[in-house]
């Protein structure tokens, strides 16, 4: 099968088109055909294996994952075994270990059917983005209907997203982005909108339930600032910082604050689970939630699409058709 590889670390020149071995499943695994997959800022990191402490759990000297690609969608090939709610012939998404391939091989848990209204482009657009968003909002803020919520970097993977699962719940939100990004995140439901090059919201005087932050252009104290007494705040930046520690301080930061700070939230990480794509299905399905999609890529060009994920600007997710 054909496969995108990589075996050290590096820019997207690191990526090549290879013929690899299609794998063999058995267990609780299933094969997926894959027919699309879509990059984030996860794949950057595993890529590039910055910020270097990553080094330590991705692989020294040289990366332990050669594919890249988490968000899977495809058709079932194959099951395992022990495989019970899946059949051959099923249209699935969901998340794996290196989608940018023709085949796969996933857990039964890690997927779902894939929502009867979506294309597998659209679907895999979904998976880490849609869950990370589903768990922030409703799990970790437990948003509720006409609270004040702020999505900083609204219109990006997650949080396309998360402005449609607010909404959602009933939030009155606010999307921060840039200009051009301005009517993207005002019609996937956002009741107001900041461009931030124009306006801090940092320095205003409105208040909000929730922030997530998928940016970390502001210190966290600053983003506590503008939160309600009861509020909450989510740090879910994940590629800024320096080369050797990069997010991972930010991150550790919010984390040891949240054990003094009431209104700091836990950062967390989003593995979708059945249970959480089941509930996108049928939010999508529902008309509730539409995945953004801002360039799709053949799989012959994902060191592109890489390098455009790495400019920091992409709109939606980046698919990669497979």
């Amino acid at each position: 099968m054909k496969a995108i590889t990589y075996h050290r670390y590096g820019s997207p020149a690191v990526l090549q088109l290879q013929e690899i071995d299609r794998p063999v499943v058995d267990g609780s695994n299933v094969l997926v055909r894959v027919r699309a997959a879509s990059i984030h800022p996860g794949d950057w990191l595993v890529m590039t294996g910055r910020p270097y402490i990553l080094r330590l759990i991705f692989g020294l000297p040289r990366p332990r994952k050669s594919i890249p690609g988490f968000d899977v969608a495809g058709q079932v090939e194959a099951v395992g075994a022990k495989v019970t709610e899946l059949q051959p012939g099923d249209e699935v998404f969901g998340e794996c270990d290196g989608s940018c391939a023709e085949y796969v091989s996933v857990r039964e848990g890690s997927l779902a059917l894939k929502p009867s209204n979506l294309t597998f482009e659209q679907a895999a657009a979904v998976p880490i983005s849609g869950v990370a968003a589903l768990r922030a909002v409703r799990d970790q803020a437990k948003v509720q209907p006409g609270q004040e919520v702020l999505i900083n970097g609204a219109s990006g993977g997650v949080g396309t997203f998360a402005v449609q699962i607010a909404k959602w719940l009933g939030a009155d939100v606010t999307g921060v982005c840039s200009r051009r990004n301005v009517d993207l995140v005002r019609s996937i439901g956002a009741d107001h909108v900041i461009d931030y090059a124009q306006e801090d919201f940092t320095q205003g005087e409105k208040r909000y339930d929730f922030i997530l932050d998928n940016v970390g252009n502001h210190s966290l104290a600053a983003l506590r600032r503008v939160l309600t007494p009861s509020g909450t705040l989510i740090p879910n930046n994940g590629t800024s910082g320096g080369r050797w520690i990069g997010p991972i301080g930010r991150t550790v930061k919010a984390l040891v604050l949240s054990l003094f700070i009431r209104r700091q939230g836990r950062p967390f990480v989003a593995i979708p689970r059945n249970k959480d794509l089941v509930v996108l299905k049928e939010l999508i399905e529902a008309g509730e939630v539409t995945p953004v999609i801002g360039r799709t890529y053949p799989l012959s060009e994902t060191a592109e699409a890489m390098a455009h994920l790495g400019e920091g600007h992409a709109r939606g997710k980046i698919v990669i058709t497979v």
